[in-house]
């Protein structure tokens, strides 16, 4: 495996804030999606190369071995375990991030990076070698908050792999999910590593949300206000009846147990939704409805 500056696929410098990275990794992820570029080999590759640069640069630790140990960094823990197990000082460690592509070995690992370990990565015996977990990796998922009102199935690529796996309704914006084992494969028989997927969730509803519950402000014609009646609101699934009381009041704010939003991993448990009124003064009155009105000044004064 040759060596590849993450930093240049992204396209930002090594000093790039890791917001700078964040936005350099969505735009180009954009820009490459298969579903933009189908059938587009090339682009293909690139969206596999930015993925892959975005699962160790947007990982504050994972970067910071990565600059230290280049495309070792995955191993850097047992480097050190095994670097003060043996007596190695820090001195003439170097920067694996700066060796070009010859220093590396046809095993995937670097000469120097080998020599710390004794060989263990070319297959010493099973008394002698040392197991090492497979890198952990890191993506992105974009979704409506319409699609995650129900549990779904989902279906990501990960270094030309198909990994297929269940999102629970009710799933937060920022939220992260472990798929045990799904990471890169494990040295002399150590364990593969884990694939971390964070979510970001896009309110394309109507709704506001926070935590479980939902928000919703609609429209109240004077007349229902006053005199009382029933009305019919949406529901994030469905439509409901409400019963609007006399003399409601602008803002007002009607509570509807369970019409909220899914709880993460609580099947048939359900937030609450909120609605508030806001009362809507009538336009283009009559020349009989405004003197309706100035009669119900008069009682009202008079009253």
């Amino acid at each position: 495996m040759n060596y590849i500056d993450y930093y240049k696929v992204l396209g930002v410098s090594k000093n790039a804030s890791q917001d700078e990275i964040k936005k350099a990794y969505r735009k180009l992820a954009r820009k490459y999606h298969p579903d933009v570029n189908k059938n587009n080999k090339s682009a293909e590759k690139k969206f596999k190369e930015i993925n892959e640069a975005n699962e160790v640069l947007s990982n504050p630790e994972n970067r910071k071995k990565y600059d230290k140990y280049g495309k070792d960094w995955q191993y850097a823990d047992e480097f050190e375990k095994s670097k003060t197990q043996r007596g190695y000082s820090n001195t003439g460690a170097g920067n694996f991030a700066g060796f070009d592509a010859e220093d590396f070995n046809a095993s995937g690992f670097s000469d120097f990076f080998e020599s710390m370990f004794g060989n263990s990565s070319r297959g010493r015996n099973a008394g002698g070698s040392v197991k090492f977990k497979g890198q952990d990796y890191n993506a992105e998922l974009n979704l409506n908050l319409s699609n995650v009102y129900e549990t779904q199935k989902q279906t990501v690529s990960v270094n030309g792999k198909n990994i297929r796996f269940t999102i629970p309704a009710g799933i937060e914006n920022g939220q992260v999910i472990k798929i045990k084992g799904h990471g890169g494969k494990g040295i002399n028989g150590g364990s593969n590593g884990d694939l971390y997927i964070s979510f970001n969730i896009f309110n394309n509803t109507k709704f506001k949300r926070k935590d479980n519950n939902l928000y919703l402000t609609i429209d109240l014609d004077l007349y229902k206000a006053i005199l009382g009646g029933e009305i019919i609101v949406d529901a994030f699934r469905g439509k409901v009846k409400l019963k609007v009381k006399p003399e409601t009041q602008n803002g007002t704010k009607v509570k509807l147990k369970g019409k909220g939003f899914p709880v993460y991993k609580k099947e048939g448990v359900f937030g609450d939704l909120y609605v508030t009124y806001k009362i809507k003064i009538p336009t283009n009155l009559t020349s009989k409805e405004k003197q309706l009105f100035r009669q119900l000044e008069k009682i009202n004064k008079n009253g």
